[in-house]
């Protein structure tokens, strides 16, 4: 396993993880952290025509 975690550690790790926030805030915190990653990319990789929605403009293609 990656880092050295045994696939029990994981299991007891999601399970704290649920009991903190929830099983309804899961899936916005993992939204949250896709679309921060996402921007991080784009950031990096120097993509800065990103609207509000998060997707990309490009104009030349239609």
């Amino acid at each position: 396993m990656p880092f050295g975690i045994s696939p029990v550690q994981l299991l007891i790790l999601l399970v704290i993880i649920l009991l903190i926030f929830g099983a309804k805030r899961l899936p916005e915190i993992g939204r949250g952290l896709g679309s921060s990653v996402r921007e991080f990319k784009d950031g990096i990789s120097g993509n800065d025509d990103v609207d509000a929605d998060g997707d990309a403009e490009n104009d030349d293609k239609n």
